[in-house]
């Protein structure tokens, strides 16, 4: 299976070439991106082959693509990935507006390829056995969840995180949609509102929130919390938190998706210590998954619409945290 990358705008981007390299019968023919400082040096650091245009890229007929672009570029790749026939996974947020989303969905409907978003979480054992113990009633009638992800800011490692215009927002967007689709895999239900309060407490010298504290009801009476921030320093030992704490009649459940580690002290500069984790690659796991639908000709497990739900949610958020007011996020046209 020949699989392409188009941008490596996204850091994600290259994590995922380690990953297919990983998988056999996988060939990772390039990358597209239209930054040439981008393109130059990660074409050298992972050696890969750098297509200039992204056209370029499609005209060597991959079986399929990731999409690793800023949030806002997504439909345009998407629609030229779907229009030459090549299968797609796609970064989250999966757009930055409800009109980007529908016309993905659309085009790639339209051209008959798969939709895969990049929901690596679901594939975590530790959220996986949680999923299982609410939905076998281990935990009795669940009452509340509270969840927890953090980060640094990535700006440091990609700057237009911290544009909105790229991005679509900041810590809220980038935070938010993990812990929504999570919320909606674990209970098999949508979120009925949102009510949110979102700030810039953390970085003064960019125009975009860095957290926001989000209170949720979902359909099935259960209500959910999650707090999403850029708050780690740049010094912190691992990139961050996904954390959640499920609360039911008969038990609690504490799920750290992170919490396997070493903890390593090093004499060089700069970070003296940092923390390595040897639990299961929750990313490698959802490329075998994509690789896996892509060959079978079959639906993959997270959709178009698992992208286009969490996203609404995070939208809903800044409309309710501006107007203060609560939001379904399924009035989001």
């Amino acid at each position: 299976m020949r699989i392409g990358i188009m941008s490596f705008a996204h850091l994600h981007a290259e994590g995922y070439v380690q990953n297919l390299r990983r998988i056999p019968g996988v060939e990772v023919i390039g990358f597209s991106d239209t930054d040439s400082e981008r393109g130059r040096r990660f074409s050298q650091a992972y050696g890969l082959r750098w297509f200039w245009t992204h056209e370029d890229l499609l005209a060597e007929r991959p079986d399929a693509v990731i999409v690793t672009s800023e949030n806002a570029r997504h439909r345009e790749l998407v629609e030229l990935a779907a229009q030459a026939g090549a299968h797609v996974l796609c970064e989250k947020p999966i757009a930055t507006t409800v009109e980007d989303a529908l016309a993905m969905k659309a085009v790639v409907e339209e051209a008959g390829v798969r939709f895969m978003t990049a929901f690596p979480m679901r594939f975590s054992p530790a959220l996986q056995t949680a999923r299982e113990m609410v939905q076998s009633g281990e935990l009795g009638s669940v009452l509340a969840v509270v969840g927890v992800n953090h980060s640094e800011n990535p700006k440091h490692h990609r700057a237009w995180f911290a544009q909105k215009d790229l991005a679509g927002g900041g810590a809220v967007i980038d935070h938010t949609v993990h812990l929504a689709d999570l919320y909606r895999w674990i209970f098999d239900c949508e979120v009925a509102d949102v009510y949110a309060e979102v700030s810039n407490p953390f970085d003064p010298e960019v125009d975009t929130d860095t957290a926001g504290v989000l209170q949720l009801r979902l359909q099935n009476g259960v209500a959910a919390s999650i707090d999403a921030s850029w708050s780690r320093p740049a010094e912190y030992p691992r990139w961050g938190h996904l954390k959640m704490e499920i609360l039911g009649e008969k038990g609690a459940l504490l799920v750290d998706a992170f919490a396997g580690h070493l903890n390593v002290w090093r004499k060089t500069a700069g970070r003296s210590y940092e923390w390595l984790g040897y639990h299961p690659d929750p990313n490698q796991a959802m490329i075998r998954a994509f690789v896996k639908s892509v060959a079978a000709k079959k639906e993959p497990s997270v959709t178009w619409r698992d992208g286009f739900e969490a996203m609404r949610v995070a939208l809903a958020a800044y409309v309710s945290a501006s107007e203060k007011r609560r939001v379904d996020p399924t009035m989001l046209r």
